[in-house]
């Protein structure tokens, strides 16, 4: 490929940061995607979207919030083919595991332009630390629905490696990565992991949907709360407890364990009262 920057556009996010530090790091020429950045990016700008596409060699494609939200899939839709018809050579999308508008957000990319990578999540274990859940967990209770339904809840730093990988290196185009972490956790198991990690007890507290919505209206508002209500009843209703071997395929390596993403964000503060 050829020394032309790589777009990424939500770079300020939890993964694209992680994403635009690595390819930095490699001394790739990154173009940062993001409403601030010196070539601004705003979904809810389209006419920002030719300019910070025009002249990238490759694209790693988030939508902020979720592909659940009105529009979204129809927007990456559209920008995979004016990625297509500026010559963006390949794209690397960002999709949710088991959910409905994010499997029709990855047919849209796909059926826009012929050169991309899917990589499909599934939860990130960074919401503990530096998302949603932080203020719970320093209170020392773990808040979730789904009873004792399990997930292979992923490292981000995985996910930041997977579509590093993709976007420089050959033999990832068309590929789908479903990504999960190595395996199966309860949040009552996810709650024990970060009480060893922190040195102090962490509770997993079942809560209802409805007062998971609650929680989020109070943060977000209704209607955020009504989406990503939504994304949890139909992802936390077994359908993703499964392992994967997206991280293995891709990368050659095994994914990162919990109690290491736990240990290590300990260790970094990330739960400390000043953090």
């Amino acid at each position: 490929m050829s020394n032309a920057p790589i777009l990424v556009i939500g770079s300020t996010g939890k993964t694209g940061s992680r994403v635009a530090s690595r390819l930095e790091a490699l001394g790739h020429d990154v173009r940062h995607g993001s409403r601030r950045s010196e070539t601004p990016f705003d979904w809810e700008a389209p006419e920002t979207w030719g300019p910070a596409l025009k002249g990238a060699r490759a694209a790693y494609v988030t939508y902020f919030p979720d592909l659940a939200f009105p529009g979204g899939v129809e927007k990456v839709g559209a920008l995979a083919a004016q990625a297509r018809e500026i010559g963006v050579e390949r794209l690397v999308l960002l999709s949710g595991r088991g959910e409905h508008h994010a499997k029709l957000g990855e047919e849209a990319v796909r059926a826009a332009h012929p050169s991309v990578t899917i990589v499909r999540a599934t939860w990130f274990a960074q919401n503990f630390s530096e998302g949603y859940l932080r203020d719970p967990i320093l209170a020392g209770v773990l808040p979730m629905p789904g009873g004792a339904i399990k997930d292979p809840i992923i490292d981000i730093d995985d996910i930041a490696d997977v579509v590093t990988a993709a976007l420089t290196e050959d033999g990832h185009v068309g590929e789908i990565y479903e990504v999960t972490g190595p395996r199966l956790m309860s949040w009552a198991d996810m709650a024990a992991e970060l009480s060893r990690a922190i040195g102090k007890p962490i509770q997993h507290v079942p809560i209802s949907f409805e007062d998971f919505h609650a929680n989020v209206a109070e943060a977000g508002g209704d209607f955020v709360a009504d989406v990503f209500t939504a994304i949890a009843r139909e992802t936390l209703d077994g359908r993703n407890a499964r392992v994967t071997d997206g991280v293995e395929r891709a990368l050659g390596r095994p994914p990162r364990d919990f109690a290491e993403f736990a240990a290590k964000a300990a260790a970094s503060g990330a739960w400390s009262a000043a953090a």
